[in-house]
């Protein structure tokens, strides 16, 4: 079984790390084609395309202009204890034991506009780059037509060396429209979380997020491999909702807190 889920904008360079061990990214010769083609925009620009402050402009622009091929634990850090935003907070990565992390590693993969595709211990160097934006490449038009097959390639790669045939898509509509479905070799299961609001269930962006990194942190601590093991997953309130399923997508619900 095969993990998707999304990057985050915000990062954390500081906080002690709870491993010391890091792999490479796999696909750093594109992410320096996609630097290169960064690096000649300027923070104005950058604030116009990814819709951010003067100040995060800035503060991005110098992220494009001191990226280097080298990766060291001195200049990047483990993608997945790098990552701070709603998923990664159910995730709770920073309290995994190496079981966790080695299971993870083999399991879990976040989709990325500038790495693509990112093992947990893989290091990374600090940047924001939304697979969404409209950054026009060598390639293409967009982050999409830039990676183009390269990221279902890699997937099927890690499913190949599993011996599976079954992904897990936690990652946002965004992030999961750079895979193309019908060259994955693979069954894709999305687990939808909805949040009752007023009597009725719906998806709530800052909730669901949050549990499809309670659902990734699920399947690593427990060691899952099927995907109707999925239908345990009972954190913090959610429950499966078999009436609501079907084949390729598994609904959980949670009641509003009164």
């Amino acid at each position: 079984m095969l993990i998707l889920i999304s990057p985050a904008k915000t990062l954390d360079y500081q906080s002690p790390l709870t491993t010391t061990r890091y792999t490479l990214p796999e696909l750093l010769d594109n992410s320096q084609q996609l630097i290169h083609e960064a690096r000649k925009l300027t923070p104005p620009q950058i604030s116009t395309l990814m819709r951010i402050s003067d100040k995060l402009a800035g503060i991005n622009a110098a992220r494009f202009h001191d990226w280097q091929p080298d990766f060291t634990p001195a200049n990047a850090r483990q993608a997945i204890l790098a990552f701070k935003g709603d998923v990664y907070t159910g995730l709770q990565a920073e309290t995994f034991s190496e079981d966790d992390f080695d299971f993870a590693q083999q399991h879990l993969r976040m989709l990325s506009g500038l790495y693509g595709v990112l093992r947990p211990l893989d290091l990374m160097q600090p940047y924001r780059l939304e697979m969404g934006i409209r950054l026009e490449n060598a390639r293409g038009k967009d982050l999409y037509q830039f990676w183009g097959d390269i990221i279902t390639n890699k997937l099927n790669e890690a499913l190949a060396a599993q011996g599976d045939n079954v992904v897990i898509n936690l990652a946002s509509d965004e992030y999961f429209k750079s895979v193309k479905p019908k060259k994955l070799n693979a069954e894709i299961i999305k687990p939808v979380f909805l949040d009752e609001k007023n009597g009725k269930f719906k998806i709530i962006s800052f909730y669901a997020k949050k549990a499809r990194g309670l659902m990734s942190r699920f399947i690593i601590e427990n060691r899952l491999t099927k995907p109707e093991q999925l239908t345990g997953f009972n954190s913090e309130g959610y429950f499966f909702d078999e009436d609501s399923s079907s084949n390729g997508e598994l609904v959980f619900k949670r009641y509003e807190q009164r």
